[in-house]
């Protein structure tokens, strides 16, 4: 279970940032091939990425390169020259690009049809609030720890503004674990309501949104996070006990 401190400090992030990173636009096109997003999970540049990542409802691979991390960060550097983040890898196109903004208005333009939105212009401001949200999580999500790699990815099913779903991608940037983000952000007014008040109220909102669809037919309901191992074929909901499972399966200062 999540402590109230870390509840608290995850929604106060998502509040200082507007609460961006919870809609999704059912009219973006998809990508042949996933993105991929060299990243920091409390890193402010980075978090604006990931925002636009739910907004248009793309799916990426996620490379975590926290603070003395060694997975990701000599490749990033082979790569791009440069441990700079985030760092956006697009096979589709060739498009390999650092800088948050430049990948907003790539993203936007690519996949969004071409118009980027007014706020998105917003560089400096956008940056700003983003790093008071960062503040607001100190250092989690920034610095390594121990880890095995696991040998297939993980697929985690979350939106960026997730206060729950925030400690669980926390967890996997500091064990270094790449995985797939499912974007399942909100496009229904049925989904703003909390997942056991749709369930009393047994109202089961009809999202057009792939991954939506996909988890509601897996699994029987819809809830944020959800993660799914393909290498133990483990799936689960709640954000304490994806916690729990990652330590004990994959961090060796936990496994000892």
């Amino acid at each position: 279970m999540i402590t109230a401190v870390n509840l608290f400090t995850s929604t106060l992030a998502s509040s200082l940032r507007g609460w961006q990173g919870i809609r999704s636009r059912t009219d973006s096109r998809k990508p042949a091939e996933l993105l991929k997003l060299y990243d920091i999970e409390n890193c402010p540049f980075c978090r604006i990425a990931r925002e636009v990542l739910t907004e248009l409802d793309l799916d990426a691979i996620i490379l975590p390169c926290p603070k003395g991390g060694t997975r990701f960060r000599t490749e990033l550097l082979e790569r791009g020259g440069k441990e700079l983040f985030p760092y956006l890898v697009d096979e589709n196109t060739g498009a390999e690009m650092y800088e948050s903004m430049d990948i907003v208005a790539y993203l936007f333009e690519t996949y969004g049809g071409g118009s980027v939105p007014l706020r998105w212009k917003l560089g400096p401001l956008q940056k700003l609030s983003s790093g008071l949200a960062s503040a607001a999580r100190m250092s989690e999500g920034m610095f390594s720890k121990a880890s095995t790699l696991p040998k297939d990815m993980l697929e985690l099913y979350s939106f960026e503004a997730s206060p729950f779903a925030r400690p669980v991608r926390e967890l996997l940037c500091d064990l270094e674990i790449p995985y797939i983000l499912r974007s399942c952000g909100r496009s229904e007014a049925g989904e703003w309501l909390p997942p056991k008040l749709r369930e009393r109220l047994n109202i089961a909102p009809e999202s057009e949104l792939p991954n939506r669809i996909a988890l509601q037919e897996k699994e029987g309901k819809m809830g944020i996070p959800y993660l799914y191992d393909p290498n133990t074929n483990i799936g689960m909901f709640e954000s304490g006990e994806i916690i729990a499972y990652l330590r004990r399966r994959y961090a060796l200062d936990e496994a000892g």
